[in-house]
């Protein structure tokens, strides 16, 4: 199979001239803040942002989490369980302070009901934690924002990276704040008021609301809650994927790592990862569904799977957090005793980053980015299953992944060891060069 030149991690501006020399320590970047709200994808866009940038080793990873100040690992967290399960769709600063009022409400009503006051029962905990009104007016955002003030005259700015839509409310206190002294980029469109924020990285089908097949799908009197509602700003840039961690650097060391366990397979190798149902995580998405299969397409799959297995030399089937377990009971059922085909456990170490280096062809379910935005930076063929499925921006989505050639349907009638490939996704290099971009007309720039 002919091998793939995948494109290099952006370089940092050319050195040799000492910052004295170019406007002082306090126009140059070198240190970045990471907010998160714990999810793996979405911790995963904002590190390949920052390894891209060149400060990898030099970023502290905050997922803010209720009740502890800013540390290495803090996470923007909901309250999970019970009631909160219901209140999902609000922002997380009201949905924090109502569960503080609930909770309150349900602690004077246990007082009520022990016998005449003389056993009070505490309210019940937050996430593990009982929670005070100081928790809910988000006390990271005071920690990060002194921290940038205090430190600006002697390391320079701080460039802050949040993703997700649990971390608008910090990142654009952050820069509200702290406007002259940091840089924020907020990945994840937020779905209005963008002049939050320094930077919005987003993908493109997160503007389909915008387009007249769109408008179509959605009653007049909603329309005026659909988002966006204007086109991108030049603060805006767009992807085709979800930004990732996989660059030719990570793929080196991960076929190196995993040489002994992959080497010895029979080629072709052929990965599957299969995710699961995608449902809308807000009332603008709530119309339109987004990725919906079950047991159904875990059937069309490994019906497909049988029919290539004679092309194939070995194949690896992982699972990930969302794969309901119908599906994974049906692909355990039809393929699980194979002898070419080996199913991971969900054990680690976690195989992801070998899948990568060593495939030699990906299948892979239509509902997730991430894992198509990764297979599509490797060059190598990847087919797609359930795309028929897919509906609202998800459709999309897919139309662009298909018109550039980057990926195919699976019909179960491909010859996997027919190889064919296309110029990798670059998505988060060229999200690097945009914020070397705007730091440079800021006056700015990155000294990793």
């Amino acid at each position: 199979m002919k091998p793939i030149r995948l494109p290099e991690p952006p370089g940092s501006p050319p050195m040799g001239v000492p910052d004295i020399f170019e406007g002082g320590v306090y126009g140059v970047i070198r240190r970045a803040v990471v907010i998160s709200t714990g999810f793996p994808s979405s911790e995963n866009q904002s590190i390949g942002l920052v390894k891209a940038l060149g400060l990898s080793d030099k970023h502290t990873l905050y997922l803010c989490v209720l009740r502890l100040s800013c540390q290495h690992m803090q996470r923007v967290m909901r309250p999970r369980g019970g009631i909160n399960e219901w209140l999902l769709w609000l922002p997380v600063s009201l949905h924090k302070k109502l569960y503080y009022i609930l909770r309150q409400i349900y602690g004077y009503l246990q007082v009520l009901l022990t016998t005449r006051g003389k056993k009070v029962i505490s309210p019940p905990t937050e996430n593990g934690r009982s929670a005070g009104l100081s928790s809910i007016l988000e006390a990271d955002v005071k920690n990060i924002v002194t921290m940038a003030r205090e430190t600006s005259e002697k390391d320079g700015p701080l460039l802050v990276v949040a993703c997700g839509r649990d971390t608008i409310s910090v990142a654009s206190s952050i820069k509200r704040l702290a406007s002259e002294n940091v840089f924020v980029v907020q990945i994840q469109h937020p779905r209005s008021h963008l002049n939050r924020f320094d930077m919005v990285i987003t993908p493109q089908h997160d503007y389909y609301p915008l387009t007249p097949h769109a408008q179509e799908q959605v009653p007049r009197f909603l329309r005026r809650w659909i988002t966006p509602q204007e086109p991108p700003d030049s603060r805006v840039v767009l992807t085709v994927g979800a930004l990732h961690q996989v660059d030719s650097a990570a793929l080196r060391s991960a076929a190196t790592a995993w040489h002994e366990e992959f080497a010895p397979l029979p080629k072709p190798l052929l990965v599957v990862n299969i995710g699961g149902p995608t449902m809308a995580v807000s009332a603008v998405d709530s119309a339109s569904g987004l990725c919906r299969y079950g047991a159904d397409l875990a059937k069309q799959l490994t019906g497909s799977l049988h029919n290539v297995l004679g092309s194939c030399g070995s194949v690896r089937i992982s699972f990930s957090r969302r794969t309901p377990e119908k599906v994974l009971n049906t692909v355990l059922k039809e393929l699980g005793n194979h002898p070419k085909i080996f199913i991971w456990d969900g054990q680690e170490p976690n195989p992801h980053l070998g899948h990568l280096a060593w495939a030699d062809a990906f299948v892979i379910t239509a509902d997730s980015v991430s894992m198509l935005s990764e297979a599509c930076s490797t060059g190598k063929p990847v087919y797609v299953v359930g795309a028929e499925r897919c509906t609202w921006k998800f459709v999309e989505f897919h139309k662009t992944l298909r018109e550039r050639g980057l990926v195919r349907p699976f019909t179960g009638f491909e010859d996997i060891s027919e190889s064919w490939s296309y110029p990798p996704l670059n998505d988060t290099a060229e999200a690097a060069n945009r914020v070397h971009e705007a730091l440079a007309n800021r006056g700015w720039r990155l000294r990793p």
